[in-house]
């Protein structure tokens, strides 16, 4: 047998479907999980605000980090295709402790995105019943905290249930809303190039090669800014590898369909933001990209001028079915973060059944749900503020488990990479690259965090309370954690999950 054969022989069966999902499934939902569409309309704008005409070299750089981590994710799932990823890969490396809080901070990290995706999803259903009815006062709705809260909670539960019954259902609703997306995005890069080049709006700009240059940005500040901005817009890929034990070829096909998926994701980030910038130019006024007023929403702004009013709608509507989808896919990792955690005691065992029809983590979904719901109706009610500023430290968790995840796969292979170079790039030098330029972003972006001025502007203390909820989330991990040690020592004794490399296990 061969020696990741042996070592993957370790990982426990869950019970969930097997062979359910293909290599296009898979990438599918990688895709829509990071939500492009969504991501587009509310980063271009802010993006320029930071970096201006260097924002589509921001969006290339910002994929580097994320294809070299996409590398260690292919490597670890070769050889322990496991749905915990980054918490069983990383206590396999690392040890329970450190594999706890990464699984804590992919946890979290999903949960706060759900709650986010949620109202933008409900944000978006009112614009686009405005858009259709002609009538303001139903785009306002969105304005009254009531209706919003309801109508986000009610679209948590539909997501909800729909991951809750199994991939079959999950795969279906995916393939028309992303194709939606996709199709939307095309068309709209299409027409905005080609109005642009015919040179009869005051606004638009010539394309420039220099645009693609990152040392253009004129401060280093600036682009670690936009580079911030960048990384988030391609979190969730990793949602193809916690499918992976659902997956035909568990082993190969989710770390290829990653890799297929942020292809699709930079090419569209790309040509969009060229064709966006060609359009509009980076000015601060009508519809320039550089205007704070529309930054928050893009495609809101450009969706007649660029497509006309019988077509506009159709934006609104990507929009929508982008937050929609993520909304839906993103309850994959974490109720399968969660599965496995419990699988291995390191969460309650109830969180470990699995529905006996629909092979789902039926319990971890619900579980999912619920946490999103009672989340986003306690931040709203709560504050405005900490809402958005819980939105803004999503960046620092990301950073969090992602590096630690780079870094085990380097520590993990550590005794292959001498087999080849193929090993040595792939099981080393890249994950280990990725891992320190996610590391660099996430100590900036704390440092940036400590000033009042970062987020909404609030501030604890005279400390800015981004950083407060960021640390305060990961130190809320810390306790869990402990209290977790105290009813499953077993786990953390390393006699569940344990410790090793492909070559130790080989000389047991």
């Amino acid at each position: 047998m061969s020696v990741a054969g042996r070592d993957a022989g370790d990982v426990r069966a869950k019970g969930l479907s097997g062979n359910s999902v293909g290599l296009l499934g898979s990438a599918v939902i990688g895709i829509s999980t990071v939500a492009p569409v969504y991501c587009l309309t509310s980063t271009l704008g802010p993006t320029v605000g930071q970096v201006g005409v260097q924002m589509p070299a921001v969006f290339l750089a910002g994929f580097l980090p994320m294809l070299l981590v996409a590398f260690a994710y292919r490597e670890l799932n070769a050889a322990l295709p496991d749905c915990g990823t980054s918490f069983t890969w990383t206590v396999r490396a690392f040890g329970p402790r450190i594999g706890w809080m990464c699984g804590w901070g992919l946890v979290i990290a999903t949960i706060i995105v759900l709650s986010n995706l949620a109202g933008v999803a409900t944000s978006f259903f009112y614009l686009l019943l405005g858009e259709i009815t002609g009538n303001d006062a139903v785009a306002a709705l969105d304005g009254n905290r009531i209706a919003h809260v309801g109508t986000c909670l009610a679209f948590i539960a539909v997501a909800t249930a729909v991951s809750y019954r199994g991939m079959t259902a999950t795969k279906g609703v995916q393939y028309a809303l992303v194709g939606l997306q996709l199709a939307v995005l095309a068309v709209f890069v299409a027409m905005a190039i080609a109005k642009a080049r015919s040179g009869d709006l005051p606004g638009s700009i010539d394309f420039s090669w220099t645009w693609l240059n990152p040392f253009g940005v004129e401060s280093f500040s600036a682009f670690t800014a936009g580079l911030s901005l960048s990384i988030f817009m391609y979190w969730g890929w990793d949602a193809c590898l916690t499918v992976n034990e659902e997956t035909e070829g568990s082993a190969k096909t989710p770390g290829r369909a990653a890799l297929v998926a942020m292809v699709v994701l930079v090419g569209s980030y790309l040509l969009t933001a060229v064709a966006a910038q060609m359009f509009s130019g980076v000015g601060e006024k009508g519809t320039g990209l550089g205007n704070p007023d529309t930054a928050g929403n893009v495609f809101a702004a450009l969706a007649d001028p660029v497509l006309g009013t019988a077509l506009g709608v159709l934006l609104f509507v990507a929009v929508l079915a982008s937050a929609a989808a993520s909304l839906q896919t993103t309850f994959l990792p974490v109720a399968r973060t969660v599965l496995a955690m419990s699988t291995y005691q390191a969460l309650p065992p109830s969180f470990a059944r699995v529905h006996p029809r629909f092979k789902s983590p039926g319990r971890a979904t619900i579980a999912a749900g619920v946490a999103t719901g009672v989340f986003y109706a306690v931040m709203s009610f709560l504050s405005e503020n900490v809402l958005i500023d819980t939105v803004y430290a999503l960046g620092l968790m990301i950073c969090f488990y992602y590096s630690i995840t780079a870094f085990a796969c380097a520590w993990f292979f550590r005794h292959e990479l001498r087999n080849s170079v193929r090993d040595a790039c792939f099981k080393g030098v890249f994950p280990l690259m990725g891992g320190v330029l996610l590391a660099a972003v996430f100590c900036k972006t704390l440092y940036d965090m400590w000033d009042p001025a970062y987020g909404s502007g609030s501030a604890v203390a005279g400390v800015g309370s981004v950083f407060v909820i960021g640390v305060g989330l990961l130190l809320l991990g810390l306790v869990l954690m402990l209290l977790m040690q105290r009813r499953s020592p077993a786990f953390f004794r390393g006699e569940i999950l344990t410790r090793s490399t492909p070559a130790l296990v080989a000389e047991d």
